[in-house]
């Protein structure tokens, strides 16, 4: 049941259709506000979100408006989730929807990149959901927290809407690609993972 689950929320073709515009601004907040979103595709579901924009089938400004504002909002949410709760979350068993080993991720990004970590993340999966919580766990000052946060989620919606609009424009009948071209941008996004793991087992 659980697994079925995960599977309908990991296809951003299968989410759009179902819910739309609002269903991605929810989802883009709730993978972004909450550690039990990291596994919903928001790389792959703004590109395809873009990509049916482009045809006509959302409005282009109410996506770009809404995603942004999701995803800085759930920053916000997750900023404060770690200040406030984040080190109960280490005493907290492992589950289908939580791994330390998340947590843990997410403070190697941060301890390698500092407060950049904020705007880096929102282009790494699992990373992004859990790095406003690390954020709050260290007690990163709330300002330079805010203005990282406001630069990446513009960043990310842009860059990753407007690659998905321009592929709709650019390709003809772009329908036929969709998929193939959602593989990529899966694959892209779980480069920088690799490239940690790979680094780790060198070492």
């Amino acid at each position: 049941m659980i697994s079925s689950i995960v599977s309908f929320f990991s296809n951003p073709q299968a989410l759009i259709s179902a819910f739309g515009l609002i269903g991605i601004i929810i989802i883009i907040f709730l993978e972004t506000g909450f550690f039990f979103g990291f596994f919903l595709p928001g790389d792959s579901l703004l590109f395809t979100a873009g990509l049916l924009a482009s045809q006509g089938h959302l409005p282009i400004a109410a996506l770009l408006v809404g995603v942004f504002i999701a995803a800085v909002v759930g920053d916000n949410v997750g900023y404060v989730f770690g200040k406030k709760v984040g080190p109960a979350l280490f005493s907290k068993d492992d589950s289908v929807f939580f791994d330390k080993k998340n947590i843990a991720r997410a403070q190697h990004f941060y301890e390698k990149y500092g407060v950049r970590t904020i705007i880096l993340a929102r282009f790494v999966p699992i990373v992004r959901t859990f790095a406003p919580i690390v954020a709050g766990i260290g007690n990163m000052d709330y300002k330079t927290f805010f203005i990282n946060n406001i630069l990446g989620g513009f960043l990310w919606t842009v860059l990753l809407i407007g690659l998905g609009y321009g592929f709709g424009h650019v390709i003809p009948d772009p329908d036929r690609f969709l998929l193939p071209a959602i593989g990529v941008i899966i694959v892209l996004s779980l480069l920088p993972a690799l490239r940690e793991v790979l680094r780790r087992r060198k070492q």
